[in-house]
């Protein structure tokens, strides 16, 4: 039998054991602190699992809790990245429930709250090959529908302009015909191929050495109307390279989920920003952590945040895609939904020996905020999958 401080994990060896935990729940800074990096976490979506449809099909959102997901993420002092992958995008998320959630958050959100929305091409057929035309005014479309949410932009990499470019010319001319129509400064985003396969190429190079000199191109050309590039490629060199590329005034916004502890530090000239799906799951530590670094104390930043990499690592392994249900695991043993449900039935895409570990990490990171209830959470999941109590 397990107490409120043991529960029973398998092993790899297929043995179970008996893990006695041994975190802290993270000790969150106050209301109103103020941070010197610019943090967004990208949001999950809560799916409801009552609603009398399959989640494969016509999956239902849980607005409530989704929304109020976003306020304790905005209670911790983080900005929201809204509708982007995270929130399953292209996993089962489309372009109108997007859209939908884009304007929920912005109407809880108020003046004060920090929201940039992702703005994509995936109302297209994705079994079609379209022109660059019909790309741009995808993406058109959806520019023009989250500006008038109110919200600030994230150009997301687009599937279908990675399907119909020719090469690097093709991405120059999307990309300047989108910025210069902009209404305020956007975010830029690179996702690597390990977040999407359908992304190959992107910037119409293989290779990072030719993309980057795109890319930087692209924004050196409009770089009043960039705010900042979020790069997810999950390799701190490529990041620090684009990094010094950057103009003054635009901002390098992490999205490497294996490295984001020395990123955001910097290196004494430069430092990353955060746009992080990991900060959906370690939000508390990430608040504190950059509480510390804001008050000039880099060792309190780096004791906070430097437990919560082992478990980022673990939670976007390959396939990285599937890091979403890792993200969804962590808010429901943590109290934020009551169930362990997705859209699309994604919470089927990892091993019962991953969730396993995503405990004890979570444990070791000081990120289990009631570590009782996620015993219980932890149990219920892990009993369905045959190993009782």
């Amino acid at each position: 039998m397990s107490g409120a401080g043991l529960i029973r994990l398998p092993r790899p060896d297929r043995t179970i054991e008996d893990y006695a935990l041994c975190g802290q729940p993270v000790v969150v800074p106050p209301p109103g602190s103020r941070f010197n990096r610019v943090a967004y976490a990208a949001g999950h979506v809560v799916f409801d699992p009552l609603a009398p449809s399959d989640p494969w099909v016509a999956p239902v959102i849980d607005w409530d809790r989704t929304v109020a997901f976003r306020e304790h993420l905005w209670g911790l002092g983080l900005g929201i990245a809204e509708a982007m992958d995270t929130a399953q995008r292209g996993m089962g998320f489309g372009w109108n429930m997007a859209l939908e959630l884009i304007r929920r958050t912005m109407a809880a959100a108020g003046p004060d709250r920090l929201v940039a929305s992702g703005c994509g091409t995936d109302q297209l057929d994705p079994a079609a090959t379209h022109t660059l035309d019909e790309v741009v005014a995808a993406y058109e479309e959806q520019m023009e529908a989250v500006e008038a949410c109110g919200s600030r932009v994230v150009l997301m990499a687009s599937r279908a302009l990675a399907r119909a470019a020719r090469g690097p010319d093709d991405y120059r001319a999307v990309y300047d015909r989108l910025l210069r129509q902009a209404g305020r400064p956007v975010v830029l985003h690179w996702l690597g191929t390990m977040f999407d396969p359908q992304l190959s190429g992107y910037w119409g190079h293989d290779g990072f050495a030719g993309a980057e000199d795109v890319v930087a191109g692209i924004i050196a050309d409009h770089a009043a109307k960039v705010d900042g590039i979020k790069i997810s490629l999950l390799d701190a060199g490529k990041e620090v390279s684009l990094r010094a590329r950057l103009p003054d005034g635009v901002k390098m916004f992490t999205g490497d989920d294996f490295n984001y502890v020395d990123l955001i530090e910097g290196d004494g000239a430069r430092h990353s920003h955060a746009l992080l799906g990991a900060f959906d799951a370690i939000a508390p530590a990430a608040a504190a952590g950059l509480s510390c670094l804001a008050a000039g104390d880099r060792d309190g930043y780096r004791k906070v945040l430097e437990p919560t990499e082992a478990l980022s690592r673990h939670l976007f392994a390959a396939p990285t895609q599937f890091y979403k249900t890792g993200v969804v695991f962590m808010a429901y043993l943590n109290g934020h939904q009551d169930h362990f449900t997705m859209v699309a039935g994604l919470e089927s895409a990892r091993s019962t020996l991953h969730l396993a570990e995503i405990f004890r990490l979570a444990d070791r990171a000081n990120l289990l905020s009631d570590p009782a209830r996620a015993v219980r959470r932890m149990q219920a999941v892990l009993a369905v999958r045959g190993i009782e109590p």
